[in-house]
């Protein structure tokens, strides 16, 4: 399957372009047969809550890109994983959308356009002449941290990222670190409400973490801290969820438990979600579309059923598997082992043919 140039969001089909119009054609028919033709609903093209047009992402001037010319649109309440092997750029292309990163292309949320400075770890430049003065108390402006300006506020109220590795603040409790994502709703020097701190609540009590309310993020376990700060980012409520692996660290029912929240407040809130996921089973269940990524570009897109096949995965992934169908009609991936089947590694002595003992405990 080879990657088109703009993968298109599931949605009504659209008319082709360039089409000749018609204006004596079935209407014109109707009428000479004496009856009125029937009216058509018009088809209504999906909102596209994330729009991405040939996103790059590099970290040196003069290095390869990790992301090279990436378009792809996603609609209003719509979930597209991005998946692929280690290095493929997934990652990266989360942290362009979510703005942390300098990228060349455009990047629009919510139709609202927004581009990268395209250099490396480049600061915002400081206003040229007078006004340019550092000094405090000289009566001259600073140039304003780029996330405290208006801008990224309002990009905080549209987007929640969750980071695979995220930095978490010492000396915060789990209540208080959930409680940061009502941030971007409060004004100037404002403090949490009682709405916020329900709305913290009501996150903590569904993902099984109102008991650690109280406790120190340092005495939280890996798999319990992914789900900490995967609440501080739905108790931001914004309309576009990013997730670098938001399964990576989770016990086998923690993980179905994540993901099954994440689904629900999609469909019940409209909530947009692109998730990074190594799973493919999982993003084969879970996501409506699968963006497939090697060496930083788009190789492949579509259903699941039209991405999760053998000779793609076999190539990209560059190990042979075998896709079976659950009853539900899931993929399930299967990778083949390229030795054969009891083959004992080199200078290993050979497997007893007898079970081995369990011992009575």
């Amino acid at each position: 399957m080879s990657a088109v140039v703009r993968p298109r969001a599931a949605g009504p089909d659209r008319a082709a372009a360039g089409g000749s119009a018609d204006p004596a054609g079935a209407a014109g028919r109707a009428e000479a047969a004496g009856s009125e033709a029937p009216v058509e609903p018009t088809a209504v093209a999906p909102r596209m809550a994330v729009a991405l047009d040939r996103v790059g992402v590099r970290y040196t001037r003069t290095g390869p890109p990790v992301v090279a010319d990436v378009s792809l649109d996603v609609a209003a309440g719509e979930w597209l994983a991005l998946i692929g092997p280690n290095g493929a750029g997934k990652s990266s292309l989360l942290r362009a959308t979510a703005g942390l990163v300098p990228h060349t292309g455009t990047v629009s949320l919510a139709q609202a356009p927004t581009t990268g400075d395209g250099a490396p770890h480049r600061r915002p430049p400081a206003p040229a002449g007078p006004a340019a003065g550092p000094g405090p108390g000289s009566g001259k402006r600073r140039t304003p941290h780029p996330r405290r300006s208006p801008q990224h506020r309002s990009r905080a109220r549209s987007v929640a990222y969750v980071a695979q590795q995220p930095v978490l603040p010492p000396g915060m409790t789990v209540a208080e670190y959930v409680l940061l994502g009502r941030t971007a709703h409060l004004g100037w020097l404002q403090a949490e409400s009682q709405a916020d701190r329900q709305a913290a609540a009501e996150v903590l009590e569904r993902l099984d973490l109102a008991r650690f309310g109280t406790r120190h993020l340092t005495a939280m376990s890996g798999g319990e801290l992914q789900r900490v700060v995967l609440a501080r980012a739905l108790v931001q409520e914004a309309e576009v969820l990013l997730l670098d692996e938001p399964t990576s660290a989770l016990d086998l029912g923690h993980g179905v438990g994540v993901l099954e929240l994440v689904d629900e407040l999609r469909r019940d809130r409209g909530l947009t979600v692109i998730s990074a996921m190594h799973d493919l089973g999982s993003a084969g269940r879970f996501a409506d579309r699968l963006a497939l990524l090697h060496q930083g570009r788009l190789v492949a897109h579509g259903r699941p059923g039209e991405v999760l096949t053998e000779p793609i995965l076999s190539r990209y992934y560059q190990t042979p598997v075998e896709v079976l169908r659950s009853a539900d009609g899931t993929a399930v991936i299967v990778p083949l082992r390229t030795a054969p089947v009891g083959t004992a590694p080199v200078g290993t002595a050979p497997s007893p043919s007898h079970s081995p003992r369990i011992e009575q405990l």
